[in-house]
């Protein structure tokens, strides 16, 4: 009864703050419509470039930002909302599971805002004005918005999701063409293929604190990859966590307050120190005034730096490196049993293959699909570098303040390339990038192996779908299956359980044997399938 009379309390609270807008200008004028590519509002404006990124430009205080983002991105907004809370009826089906976990949600999240700054709470609620119609069962267009920028936090926290396995590297000195420091990352964060269809990379040139770019999505103001007019940059990779008991800063947020106030390695690292965050993250810090780069691996418990010593490269995956959590148990599995320190040994592998970095090196080492020492691993497989679901790669040259974003399918689309300096010294609204300097596409996306990875992709769905259901899957189907990515372990796998579940036990030991010859993503899984086998075994005695 106490804990729910505490909890009811920090709900009520939760609800009633709403950020004080009465210091700042609420009417800005409707937006104008230029085609349906191009929408402008003052100075600020929304526009899609020809590899089909959106470019978004915004200035102003934190109400005024928040509203102008809101106005020009509405309809982007609306369809990230409405993509990402379907998953919720994918995910749980029942009306009844569904209130259960908007009120765990509420229960959750009801000290976030004690944790967030005051100027991004106001921020996001302009942003809300214009939040779709339809949602307020799930919370006040405010706290949904709010809640939303704690979704991968949650995400990997609750259920560790394949959706934030991410790489990234960063190289300066002997190590590049020029002695500058270069950064590349994938952010592997997965949550359908809508959600990654419309992506922005905002400008903000806000009143206080830096002006900086970021990769993002409708309704979102945190930071996930990005870099300031300083040359600071910013990416994150998820770290093993325990299921925590309260929200509190949301990653992206923090990372957004670092790349708004932090010049230098130093200031970065204060700022993180300060504020409390509920999950396990390694952020990525790149300088162009330290001339190098480091990790802050922070958790609800812990936190550490990791710096490099006598070399010119940084590689971070999903372990954390750095002294603090030597002896942490969880780190410890985790960095043994997934596939985070495959993915390390990769990059760096592939970075002792190059004598110097260049972008266009640092883009083909996150286009790579092959495992240790060039292995075919099937595609899709955690274990590769591109894993085929990338929302988006970046390459950073900070100091040069030039930056790369790929475009659509996955990081396979050309990578725009960007100049800060130029950006905010004359935004325009007929496109912000550097034509010159894009990367061209991998023609990978072009052949019959791309094409049947996205056959497999599409029947490996149903055909899990089917398994989970009990159906009858058409033995074309289950040929199929295993042709169109030989070398990927898990269409075995999944043949395997069909032909268990149906009592087919002599071919579905045949179908985990073949996934045994693979290469499997995680101990786990390994332990999966031998468990199946020897079940098998004994059931045709064996």
């Amino acid at each position: 009864m106490l804990l729910l009379l505490v909890s009811s309390c920090g709900i009520s609270k939760s609800l009633n703050d709403v950020p004080d807008v009465s210091k700042y200008n609420s009417s800005i004028p409707e937006r104008i419509k230029i085609s349906d590519s191009t929408y402008v509002l003052h100075d600020n404006f929304l526009t899609k470039n020809k590899q089909g990124l959106w470019e978004l430009y915004v200035e102003g205080d934190p109400y005024e930002r928040g509203l102008i983002t809101g106005s020009l991105t509405k309809e982007l907004f609306n369809n990230q909302e409405q993509v990402f809370l379907s998953k919720i009826n994918d995910f749980v089906p029942s009306k009844t599971k569904q209130a259960l976990l908007r009120k765990f949600l509420a229960w959750f999240n009801r000290k976030m805002y004690l944790h967030i700054p005051e100027e991004y709470k106001t921020e996001i609620y302009g942003l809300s004005k214009y939040a779709s119609l339809g949602y307020d069962h799930i919370a006040n267009p405010y706290l949904r918005v709010l809640y939303l920028h704690g979704a991968h936090d949650i995400g990997h926290a609750l259920q560790d999701l394949a959706l934030v396995g991410c790489s990234s590297f960063a190289a300066w000195g002997e190590k590049t063409d020029d002695g500058s420091l270069i950064i590349g990352r994938n952010f592997d964060f997965y949550a359908g293929d809508d959600f990654a269809k419309e992506k922005i990379i905002a400008f903000v040139n806000p009143t206080e604190g830096h002006k900086f770019m970021s990769v993002t999505w409708g309704g979102m103001i945190g930071v996930v990859s990005g870099m300031n007019e300083h040359g600071i940059t910013v990416t994150i990779n998820a770290g093993k966590s325990k299921i925590p008991l309260i929200a509190k800063t949301p990653i992206s947020i923090l990372n957004r307050e670092i790349l708004q106030y932090a010049s230098t390695i130093e200031e970065a690292i204060a700022i993180a120190k300060k504020r409390q965050v509920f999950v396990s993250e390694s952020i990525l810090i790149g300088s162009a005034k330290d001339k190098k780069a480091i990790t802050i691996e922070v958790s609800p418990e812990n936190f550490g730096v990791y710096e490099v010593a006598n070399s010119n490269q940084l590689i971070c995956s999903n372990h954390f490196q750095s002294k603090a959590y030597a002896d942490d148990k969880k780190n410890l599995k985790h960095k043994a049993e997934s596939h985070s320190q495959y993915r390390y040994q990769r990059m760096e592998e592939l970075l002792n293959q190059q004598p110097n970095i260049t972008p266009q090196i640092a883009v083909d080492i996150l286009r790579n699909k092959e495992g240790l020492q060039n292995k075919s691993i099937g595609y899709g497989n955690e274990k590769a570098l591109n894993q085929l679901l990338a929302h988006h790669a970046i390459v950073f040259k900070p100091e040069q303040r030039l930056v790369w974003v790929s475009s659509n399918p996955y990081q396979l689309g050309e990578f725009a390339a960007y100049n800060l300096n130029d950006v905010f010294k004359n935004p325009t609204k007929k496109g912000l990038s550097n034509t010159q300097l894009t990367i061209e596409k991998d023609p990978f996306q072009f052949s019959d192996a791309y094409q049947n990875y996205e056959n497999y992709r599409k029947l490996s769905t149903q055909f899990q779908s089917s398994i989970k259901n009990d159906e009858y899957v058409d033995p074309s189907i289950i040929s199929e299956i295993q042709t169109t990515n030989p070398e990927y372990w898990e269409g075995y796998y999944l043949v395997g359980k069909y032909y268990y579940k149906k009592g087919y036990f002599t071919a579905a030991l045949h179908a985990f044997e073949k996934a045994k010859t693979k290469e499997i993503t995680t101990v786990p899984d390994q332990r999966e399938i031998d468990l199946y086998i020897t079940k098998l075994k004994r059931k045709l005695d064996l």
